[in-house]
């Protein structure tokens, strides 16, 4: 028995947008790992694409972003808050993934405040890396790599994206 709380203890997502199946490891407020098993009985295998079934890459980045959100939301300082996608820029993928597959999912947060965040991830699969997530604007080879700020809480009826827009 693990005492590691299931996904849907933290977070407000639920199948058929649920990506992440179980926590594998957690640190509140710094980290998270966990797994999506894809049986290929999911909703986007069927239309992307006929006869050769593909995970959708913004897909993946949105699971690496829901364990990024658990890292978050299991922190007391955010316990109970909206959590939502702040961007994402550079996306790159360079291995398909489908049915059958099981993808390891990492998120590492950075700065937080109790307006925003950021942080960085990155999806396995058989050991081999996949998309990484990164929002600190580190520069990796291969490009490889997507900048992301990790999930935030709403403060006061605004998200990031909006923070960003006003200038603050």
């Amino acid at each position: 028995m693990s005492l590691l709380p299931a996904p849907t203890d933290l977070l407000a997502h639920r199948p058929p947008f649920l990506f992440v199946d179980s926590l594998t490891s957690l640190v509140p407020g710094r980290s998270a790992s966990g797994l999506w098993h894809l049986s290929g009985n999911e909703w986007f295998f069927s239309g992307h694409f006929p006869g050769r079934p593909t995970l959708p890459g913004v897909l993946m980045c949105e699971a690496i972003a829901q364990v990024g959100a658990l890292a978050v939301l299991s922190d007391e300082r955010y316990a109970g808050k909206l959590p939502l996608f702040g961007g994402l820029d550079g996306a790159r993928f360079r291995r398909q993934v489908g049915p059958g597959d099981t993808l390891e999912l990492v998120a590492e947060l950075g700065r937080m405040s109790t307006r925003a965040g950021r942080g960085s991830g990155k999806a396995l699969l058989n050991g081999r890396q996949l998309p990484s997530l990164h929002g600190l604007g580190d520069i990796f080879r291969l490009g490889v790599f997507v900048e992301l700020l990790v999930y935030h809480p709403l403060v006061e009826g605004k998200g990031l994206c909006h923070q960003l827009l006003d200038g603050r």
